[in-house]
C-alpha cells in the first residue's frame, strides 16, 4: 500500500517521517501504523458528526487532511474507548487486531507528546486492553521438513528449482524472515567464513551463520545467479531479473507446501521461520539465547514463544529425569 501523503494533515506526515527515518521501522511496520491511525483518526471525524454509531464501510469516505493539532488534543480515553467498542462490534476485530491497534496509537500519542511536544497529555496512558492468549506458533516437523525439500528437489526441470530450493533452505535451517530474504544482495553473502549479512527489523544488522547445507544451497543456485543478464545486486531475482517480491516468495512456499502435500494448513513464510526456530531449539539443543541471537529477536520473552515443546520432548525429559527409574522397593 502506497501512502498518499497529500491526504494527511501535517503532524501525521512528519509522524511518518519520524518512525521511517529516526526510528528505522520497516516499511511494512509503517504502512501497518499509518493504517491503524488513519482509521482512528476518520473514526473520530465520523463519530463527532453523528450521534449514531459509525458505519465500517462509511469510514474510506472520511477525508483528515484538515484535521488540526488542535483537535487531537481534544482526545480523550473515552473517544479511544469509543474506537475500540466499534472495532469489536462493527468491524469484528479480534483481541489481538484491537491490541495491535493499541500499539499504533500508543506510538502516535508518545510522539505528539514526547518527540514534537504538540501534546501536553497522552490519552493512551490510562489505555487497559485484555492480552490475547498466546497460541503455540504452527510449524512443521522435522519428517515434514524434510518432505518439503524432498519435494523441491524432485522438481529438477522447473525454471527456477535451484533458486526455489535455495530459498527454502534458508528459511528452514537461517529462520529468516521473509523481508530479510527478499532484501539479501550478493554482497551479503560471505562464503568463505560461510555468513551472510541480515538486514532486519529497524534496519538493524546482524549477522547469520551458513551451515553444509545453506552452503551447497547456494553455492548450486550462484553458479545460476551470476549467468543472469542483470545490474541488479538482489540474490534472488525473478522471472524480469529484479529483485524477488515478497509476494513470488509467499507464492514459491505456497505451491511448494501444496506439492508437498503440506497445504491447507494455514503454513506460511512465517511458518518456516518458526519451524526452523522450533528444530534448533527441540533437535539442535539450542539454547534461548543463542536463538535470540540468530532469530534477531529484541527482547527474549519473544523468542520464548518459538521454543514451545512438544509432548514428545516433554514425555522424554520425564523419562531422563535422574530419578525417573527410582522404585519404592528399590530403596529398600
Amino acid at each position: 500500500m502506497q501512502i498518499d501523503r497529500n491526504e494527511n494533515p501535517e503532524f501525521l506526515n512528519d509522524y511518518l517521517t519520524y518512525i521511517t527515518v529516526v526510528k528505522g521501522l520497516a516499511v511494512s511496520t509503517v504502512q501497518v501504523y499509518y493504517q491503524d491511525i488513519r482509521q482512528f483518526l476518520r473514526f473520530l471525524v465520523l463519530d463527532n458528526s453523528t450521534d449514531a454509531v459509525p458505519a465500517k464501510n462509511a469510514l474510506d469516505a472520511v477525508e483528515i487532511r484538515d484535521m488540526t493539532i488542535e483537535e487531537v488534543r481534544k482526545i480523550t480515553l473515552r473517544d479511544i474507548h469509543n474506537y475500540y467498542s466499534f472495532l469489536a462490534s462493527e468491524c469484528g476485530n479480534r483481541d489481538k487486531i484491537r491490541v495491535r491497534k493499541a500499539t499504533s496509537l500508543r506510538s502516535f500519542f508518545r510522539y505528539l507528546t514526547k518527540q514534537a511536544a504538540l501534546l501536553d497529555y497522552d490519552p493512551t496512558t490510562n489505555l487497559e486492553l485484555s492480552r490475547p492468549k498466546h497460541a503455540l506458533p504452527k510449524y512443521l516437523n522435522l519428517t515434514e521438513s524434510l518432505d518439503l525439500l524432498k519435494t523441491a528437489t524432485s522438481d529438477a526441470e522447473g525454471k527456477h528449482s535451484l533458486r526455489d530450493y535455495c530459498m527454502l533452505t534458508l528459511f528452514l535451517n537461517c529462520g529468516v524472515r521473509l523481508g530479510e530474504l527478499v532484501g539479501l544482495n550478493l554482497s551479503s553473502l560471505d562464503l568463505e567464513e560461510a555468513r551472510m549479512r541480515v538486514l532486519g527489523k529497524g534496519n538493524k544488522e546482524r549477522i547469520v551463520y551458513l551451515n553444509a547445507a545453506c552452503m551447497s544451497a547456494l553455492k548450486e543456485y550462484l553458479f545460476e545467479r551470476t549467468q543472469a543478464e542483470t545490474d541488479d545486486p538482489a540474490l534472488f531475482l525473478s522471472n524480469r531479473n529484479t529483485r524477488i517480491s515478497r509476494r513470488r516468495v509467499q507464492q514459491t512456499v505456497e505451491n511448494a507446501l501444496k506439492a508437498a502435500g503440506l497445504g491447507g494448513r494455514g503454513l506460511s513464510t512465517h511458518k518456516l521461520r518458526h519451524t526452523a526456530a522450533t528444530l534448533m531449539y527441540q533437535h539442535g539443543h539450542v539454547d534461548v539465547l543463542t536463538l535470540k541471537s540468530i532469530l534477531g529477536h529484541e527482547s527474549i520473552s519473544t523468542t520464548e514463544i518459538y521454543t514451545h515443546l512438544s509432548d514428545t520432548s516433554v514425555q522424554e525429559a520425564m523419562d531422563h529425569a535422574p530419578l525417573a527409574d527410582v522404585r519404592r522397593t528399590d530403596l529398600k
